[in-house]
């Protein structure tokens, strides 16, 4: 099976999204990969007791992609060996009415992990600037003090908000948190396959929904607003990474991989030492125990 390397994937440069990769080769067959990524979930489920254990830092996971890109199924996939006490998983909806009462981030940052945990942002505070961006009416719907028509939602309110993010993110990484954000790229065609898929087997009828097509329509604008959302935000506190996603398993693991050889480099993650005092009678204890 292929060696795969971080650098391929990290984006540090400024892209053009068309010229991105959809599809990666990683000359094994499916079992193969599917075992490799079951091995790596592993490790990352025992590195992330220790990191429970250490309290140190947080991981925060940012997944983004068009409709179908597998996102789902990928949070199933990879993180299926965690205990579940280590993480956990939020997918924003459509914003309620008690988070349109605060500013955008409010409703990520009061669910962003703690130390020693894992969190999973399953579409993120990124649709801030892609749904509503597609969509500018959306802002209206924010109550904006400084915002009374379509028309203020301008170049300058998107500069601003890019910088309010790219800000959100810095101070979280200051922080103590580890942030992978990657964009699961999915080309057109496979897209289309995927929500055909959806129409012909009665099982996965329910995630097909009529304004899927709708938002089809929008692919080419959605692609300008994720180049430019990933173009201004990639840092190196906050790396995007492109995924190619026309295979469901490949992009699972190259995800995983990614985050495990990352997480890897972290060399002060170990688990804490029991003081000197209580590892020099570790003996009386159990003595103790084995007493009562």
């Amino acid at each position: 099976m292929k060696k795969i390397s971080l650098e391929e994937f990290k984006i540090t440069s400024k892209i053009a999204l068309k010229e991105q990769v959809t599809t990666y080769d990683l000359e094994a067959s499916k079992d193969k990969i599917e075992n490799e990524l079951n091995s790596v979930s592993k490790k990352l489920g025992k590195l992330q007791n220790t990191m429970y254990a250490h309290g140190k830092y947080a991981v925060l996971i940012c997944l983004q992609g068009m409709d179908t890109a597998g996102k789902d199924s990928l949070v199933r996939e990879v993180f299926k060996e965690f205990n579940v006490r280590g993480i956990e998983v939020h997918s924003f909806k459509v914003p309620t009415e008690v988070e349109l009462k605060h500013d955008y981030l409010w409703r990520h940052y009061i669910v962003l992990p703690e130390r020693g945990k894992f969190g999973v942002f399953n579409r993120t505070h990124y649709e801030n600037v892609l749904v509503t961006r597609v969509h500018p009416g959306y802002i209206l719907g924010e109550n904006i003090p400084t915002v009374n028509s379509i028309d203020d939602v301008n170049d300058n309110f998107w500069d601003k908000r890019f910088e309010q993010i790219n800000n959100f993110e810095k101070h979280i990484a200051d922080n103590g948190t580890i942030i992978f954000k990657f964009f699961l790229n999915l080309s057109k065609e496979e897209q289309k396959n995927r929500l055909l898929r959806r129409l012909d087997k009665q099982e996965k009828n329910w995630k097909f929904s009529p304004g899927d097509l709708k938002e089809r329509k929008l692919w080419n604008k959605y692609q300008e607003c994720y180049e430019d959302a990933i173009n201004r935000t990639s840092k190196p506190h906050a790396l995007w990474y492109n995924i190619p996603a026309d295979d469901k398993p490949t992009a699972r693991y190259i995800v995983a991989k990614i985050m495990y050889d990352t997480l890897k480099q972290y060399t002060d993650i170990e688990e804490p030492e029991l003081e000197d005092d209580i590892k020099a009678n570790l003996e009386l204890y159990k003595q103790q125990l084995n007493n009562e």
